[in-house]
């Protein structure tokens, strides 16, 4: 579904330019991809009205995704392919399962408006204090390591691990990998809604998709990596 497409707001062109008016367009199309989610919006006046037209659209698309709830998108599917694979051993066969309803960072600026409340310039939580600055969103995370020294870790029963890594068991990942899937609801606040009555609690996700090979017409195809980020 394709949010920009239901409201005039997002219609604008004498807007194009305007930042406060894109703004505007971010923080709505932020709050119907919450609502479609199930989880609340931000409470904001002109917002709340729209999201209270456009409820039985909302209702009709989150049944939807109830029906292909376990559904994942082929880049995920090919991740929880190879972890039921690599982990079945260690969990015989009930390998935890990728989130399969997120909040996808998918356009410019969602994760900047994402990282402070709607009606705030601040935010603060025990990992983390983020401001808003003239240029953008200044994260002071609570501990902020200068080195990687030893702080890399692989897991065996892959490729050969080089000598300056730390190796460990495919099990001690693989109960890492459960943790990460079940964080406490305090560390699921999503900012965007901090201080309201309702705060939405949602996973993060983003797909990278970058170059690493450009096409060479008529000996190369071209080549992409593909990352995928989850945050609580």
């Amino acid at each position: 579904m394709n949010f920009m497409d239901l409201n005039p707001l997002f219609k604008q062109p004498e807007d194009l330019g305007d930042p406060e008016a894109e703004r505007e367009r971010l923080r709505l199309y932020i709050s119907l991809k919450l609502a479609a989610t199930g989880q609340p919006g931000a409470q904001h006046g002109a917002n709340q009205a729209f999201l209270e037209v456009a409820e039985d659209l909302l209702k009709s698309y989150r049944e939807r995704s109830r029906l292909l709830a376990g559904h994942l998108c082929p880049p995920d599917r090919r991740i929880q392919d190879f972890l039921d694979a690599y982990l079945a051993e260690v969990f015989q066969g009930q390998v935890p399962h990728l989130p399969d309803n997120t909040f996808m960072l998918d356009r410019p600026g969602v994760a900047r408006e994402l990282s402070l409340p709607m009606e705030g310039d601040e935010f603060s939580c025990e990992f983390v204090h983020s401001y808003r600055i003239r240029n953008g969103v200044l994260h002071n995370p609570a501990s902020d390591r200068r080195t990687t020294q030893g702080s890399f870790h692989i897991a065996e029963g892959g490729l050969p691990i080089p000598g300056d890594k730390k190796s460990v068991p495919k099990a001690v990942f693989g109960r890492l990998f459960q943790e990460a899937l079940n964080p406490p609801d305090a560390h699921m606040r999503l900012p965007f809604t901090a201080g309201q009555a309702e705060e939405a609690k949602v996973f993060v996700s983003l797909l990278l998709r970058p170059v690493i090979c450009p096409e060479i017409p008529g000996v190369e195809p071209e080549k992409r990596m593909e990352i995928r980020f989850f945050a609580p």
